[in-house]
């Protein structure tokens, strides 16, 4: 059965790294003593050793260890075994090479689908959609594929923005981009905002947290999913 936590975001504005997700977290890996943490998308170019020093002290507080898959010597057989896993924030487009490049993508997707407790913060929530075409991110390096995790049956657009109309901003929207998006894909967006994220256990897909989501679909309005809405219907 799945298990994962899928969250827009690992930091809410004032608070500490993960601070906000730690309850749900120590539920999520009550199972798990040590998390293997996948460093790879890298925020603000920071090393993978600093980026797990970050997971690992905020894990600690919940007394749960942390090992950087950048530690072993075999990647694959470190996700295989892993009892926990959890996949950072930063640019997508870096993680997704560095996961192709390792030739993870496909073993990564099935120790989740086996059941294996995973957590996502942004660039980690939006692997795993269908594709990472729904990103915020530069794709300050190019890929082999945008095609991603697939664990869930929709893509995501984490740190969603609602426009302002205070704003004198004149670029695009998040909503514009989106737009954009479904003019030439028809696969169903989420729009998480700040705060919110998905609990997947087995086949239900359930949003969490005090805010509502905006889904896209194309040829239709966008509309707002209420908390505690399961999501499974979109993959059917």
């Amino acid at each position: 059965m799945k298990k994962l936590i899928i969250a827009s975001t690992s930091t809410l504005h004032g608070g500490e790294y993960l601070d906000y997700l730690l309850p749900t977290l120590e539920n999520h890996f009550k199972e798990c003593s040590e998390i293997v943490f996948i460093p790879y998308a890298r925020p603000s170019g920071i090393s993978h050793e600093d980026y797990t020093t970050i997971a690992k002290n905020a894990f600690a507080k919940i007394n749960k260890t942390v090992k950087g898959l950048h530690e072993f010597d075999d990647p694959k057989t470190a996700i295989e075994q892993a009892q926990g896993i959890f996949t950072g924030g930063g640019n997508t487009f870096v993680l997704v090479t560095q996961l192709y490049t390792f030739n993870l993508m496909t073993v990564l997707a099935k120790t989740i689908s086996s059941g294996t407790p995973y957590l996502g913060t942004s660039a980690g929530s939006n692997i795993t959609g269908l594709s990472i075409q729904t990103t915020n991110d530069m794709p300050i390096i190019y890929p082999p594929s945008f095609e991603s995790l697939g664990v869930i049956p929709f893509n995501l657009n984490p740190h969603y923005l609602d426009p302002n109309p205070q704003s004198n901003h004149m670029g695009e929207t998040r909503e514009t981009r989106i737009k954009e998006f479904h003019s030439f894909n028809t696969t169903a967006v989420l729009g998480l905002r700040e705060g919110s994220w998905l609990e997947v256990l087995g086949e239900k897909i359930i949003l969490k947290g005090t805010l509502t989501a905006r889904l896209f679909q194309t040829q239709q309005d966008a509309i707002e999913i209420n908390s505690e809405t399961d999501l499974a219907y979109l993959g059917k």
